[in-house]
């Protein structure tokens, strides 16, 4: 079989969701500061990285793409939405909530021995893993972190392209971002749209679902090209 090439996107809850006892639990070194600007500042900080954490932030769009076809997915939480036509090669699917959208995406990846991604063992992978277990939703690839030296099932090209950080943060292979690559390799960034990841959670504040789905899948299609190019001229260097 294929393989599944999917980035996910991320927002975080609204603090609503948690009584005083975890709102001071998540926000406790802020009282500690005691100028009141750089306390906010910091509490800020920290609400900004709530979208980063299974416990505080949920998923709000998977986009998907299989490499050899180039047909895919991209799943997005939404309010409504307009229907694409039914031969079209990537299809922004609309999902009510985030279990529906969990349930659709693992239905859609058991179809696949292995699986390509950028920086998702320590990010992407254990967020839907337990971001599923939360709402109880049943995971069909239960071994995407797997043996980190290798790449079946899983290649994450954030570990391949730094040889498992070999050389640190500050070494040859040190570890930049994906638009970084994209533009290092000739890969068009998925940046270049004027979206990033750090939009999301206005975006959904504005109502602007499928631009979510949009920026999402342009990520997918550059981790695609990005693989074509590592497997071409690095596959197999140890």
């Amino acid at each position: 079989m294929a393989t599944l090439v999917f980035d996910i996107e991320t927002s975080a809850l609204s603090l609503d969701n948690f009584d005083e006892a975890q709102q001071e639990y998540l926000f406790r070194e802020c009282e500690k500061i005691a100028d009141e600007t750089a306390r906010e500042t910091r509490r800020a900080e920290l609400r900004q990285m709530c979208n980063l954490w299974p416990f505080t932030a949920q998923v709000v769009c998977i986009a998907m793409l299989n490499t050899e076809t180039g047909r895919g997915q991209s799943l997005f939480i939404a309010e409504d939405f307009e229907e694409e036509p039914s031969d079209a090669p990537v299809k922004f699917i609309a999902c009510a909530d985030e279990a529906e959208l969990l349930a659709q995406f693992w239905d859609a990846a058991k179809k696949f021995d292995s699986v390509v991604t950028f920086n998702s063992r320590g990010f992407d992978v254990p967020f839907i893993y337990l971001r599923s277990a939360l709402l109880d939703v049943p995971i069909s690839k239960k071994n995407w972190l797997g043996y980190r030296y290798a790449t079946e099932p899983h290649c994450d090209l954030a570990e391949q392209l730094t040889f498992y950080s070999v050389s640190g943060r500050d070494g040859a292979a040190r570890r930049f971002n994906l638009d970084f690559y994209c533009k290092a390799f000739g890969i068009e960034s998925p940046k270049s749209h004027g979206v990033t990841g750090m939009d999301v959670n206005h975006l959904m504040a504005e109502k602007k679902f499928r631009e979510i789905a949009e920026y999402c899948l342009r990520d997918v299609r550059a981790t695609v090209e990005l693989y074509k190019i590592w497997k071409e001229r690095l596959a197999g260097i140890k």
